[in-house]
């Protein structure tokens, strides 16, 4: 997994390429979560992702409630349909925030 950070006019947009499984789930987590403390809106393109493992949908909550303690934002886009899929399986679909 390759991890590019931007900044954004809106805040920080993160770039994920590859897979986001239990041994990749730790470099996201511990890339977004400390983007909290100075960023109000974070977002994650997950253009070139096309798998993510249940590790990685607990990052995912993670952020999302550190993004709500934080009176911030967090939004992922560009999701893939397989990636998509999995969101809609587990109900994430209704925790998180597409664009």
């Amino acid at each position: 997994m390759d991890i590019t950070k931007n900044s954004t006019s809106n805040g920080t947009e993160f770039v994920v390429k590859g897979r986001i499984d239990t041994v990749t789930a730790p470099d996201l987590q511990a890339a977004l979560l400390p983007e909290f403390q100075t960023a109000n809106t974070i977002t994650l393109n997950l253009a070139a992702v096309n798998y993510i493992s249940s590790a990685g949908l607990r990052v995912l909550l993670s952020a999302e409630k550190e993004a709500r303690k934080k009176g911030g934002k967090f939004v992922i886009t560009n999701v893939l349909p397989e990636v998509k899929e999995v969101f809609d399986m587990t109900g994430f679909n209704d925790i998180l925030t597409f664009e």
